[in-house]
């Protein structure tokens, strides 16, 4: 029996990969129309919910009874109005600057600087809000919202085409308007009487006739857009009018691209009025139709955890109605990796860029997971680490020498998570076993001072 467990063993490390797999599992439940999630440069987690409230998920998992934020009084929500983005500040460990996103009760957007509690980092000073820009809304819908901080130390800020339908008074190719963009701002450098600065290598800066704040243009409703500091790329995902949604990836010194919106939806001509030259314009890396059950883009995030290999570099995207969870590749190929039960409005990264999607009609946000583990490897953990006892019936007791655990995953041989403890913040802990069935799995284990590496175990 012992031999021939060995040689399975042996078997199983050779050939330890496995084919490309995505899948869900929950983290945590329980909120109100949920629809962004963020990190603050430490383990907590962000949840902006619709209505005007942000909740914090601790390092251990439980969530504040006191939220960090709550301007409900200040927020219309509803539909695709509320408090739609959040981004801190790059330097909010010394500074405690938050930005959010926010339609106020008369619909009209708000982008707004808070502080946090000088005594307490769990709660924002609610009396702190500093308005930085603002703008009307024609509509209730396509309002955009989010905003992220770019590596250049500006505040990227995506706005929809005002609503209604079809982009009636054609704004998103109106360089005079601020909706239908994507706005950049330098908020440490205020000038010309504004809470921000214009940096100057805007496409449209020291123009007059132009909103200097724009960075593109052309978009119909950028919902969610990130920046892969890896590639140093933008990618914006764009919801579409009738039949397409669209996927664009650019350099992020790409400034100035004009995505096509009203002239095109995706790479169909809409509205061809008074167009520039298909020359002129920015066509989506991919798209997909509205077959399936599909109506509306969320936009995510490029993989770069260090949890799974078979999902390095790809970039995530799902659908509001149908529930798809997609992947664009390095070589632009879109894969559909199925519909799962949710309504998708945004993903998330948490401080070790680990993916999780979130989900306003079930109130829940889910890790993504991928189906083969990384297999990167420490010395300096493998060393102090005693993992005991291996092979193991009931339980296994793992102990590290200067440093502590932060995570232990426990994966079976087709690279599905079993078995996760997380925000250990100790250098022993016991696992039992009880709940797995006899056979190999692997170990993979995350120090606090972010070391990985993974290690075979044997349960039986």
């Amino acid at each position: 029996m012992k031999k021939s467990l060995l040689l399975v063993t042996f078997i199983f490390m050779a050939g330890w990969t496995f084919a490309q797999e995505v899948t869900i599992e929950l983290f945590k439940g329980g909120f109100n129309s949920p629809l962004n999630l963020q990190h603050a440069q430490d383990n907590r987690l962000f949840v902006v919910e619709q209505g005007g409230k942000i909740k914090i998920v601790q390092a251990n998992g439980t969530v504040n009874t006191t939220a960090f934020l709550d301007i409900s009084s200040q927020v219309s929500h509803g539909s695709e109005q509320g408090l739609l983005g959040l981004a801190f500040h790059p330097n909010y460990a010394a500074n405690g600057y938050f930005y959010i996103n926010y339609t106020d009760t008369n619909g009209d957007t708000h982008i707004s600087r808070f502080s946090v509690d000088s005594s307490n980092a769990d709660i924002a000073n609610s009396n702190s809000e500093l308005s930085i820009l603002t703008y009307s809304q024609p509509y209730s819908n396509h309002n955009g919202g989010n905003l992220v901080f770019g590596p250049d130390g500006y505040l990227y800020i995506s706005s929809g085409d005002g609503g209604s339908g079809g982009d009636p008074t054609n704004q998103a190719q109106n360089i005079n308007s601020f909706l239908g963009k994507l706005l950049r701002i330098d908020v440490d450098n205020p000038s010309g009487g504004n809470n921000y600065g214009i940096p100057t290598d805007n496409p449209f800066f020291g123009n007059q006739n132009a909103k200097q704040e724009i960075y593109a243009y052309g978009l119909r409703n950028p919902w969610r857009f990130s920046i892969d500091l890896t590639e140093n790329n933008i990618w914006i995902a764009d919801v579409g009018q009738n039949n397409i949604e669209e996927i664009n990836r650019a350099p992020l010194t790409s400034a100035g691209l004009n995505y096509g919106w009203r002239c095109y939806e995706g790479s169909q001509p809409y509205n061809n009025q008074n167009c520039p030259p298909t020359s002129e314009l920015e066509f989506p890396l991919a798209e997909y139709t509205h077959q399936n059950g599909n109506c509306s883009i969320t936009g995510g995030y490029v993989y770069r955890g260090s949890t799974y290999s078979d999902i390095a570099g790809l970039y995530f995207f799902a659908d509001y109605c149908s529930g798809m969870i997609g992947t664009v590749d390095g070589s632009e190929n879109l894969i559909n990796h199925g519909n799962f039960s949710g309504n998708w409005v945004s993903f998330g990264e948490d401080l070790n860029k680990e993916l999780y999607v979130v989900d306003i009609s079930g109130g829940n946000i889910y890790k993504i997971n991928g189906g083969e583990i990384a297999s990167t490897e420490n010395s300096t953990l493998s060393n102090g680490l005693t993992i005991s006892p291996n092979p193991a019936s009931d339980f296994l007791d793992f102990t590290l020498k200067n440093d502590t655990f932060q995570t232990i995953q426990i994966f079976d041989i087709k690279g599905h998570l079993v078995h996760s403890q997380e925000n250990i913040a100790g250098n022993k802990t016991t696992i039992p076993l009880k709940s797995l069935s006899s056979g190999i799995y692997m170990a993979r284990i995350t120090s606090g001072k972010g070391l990985v590496m993974v290690k075979k175990i044997i349960i039986r």
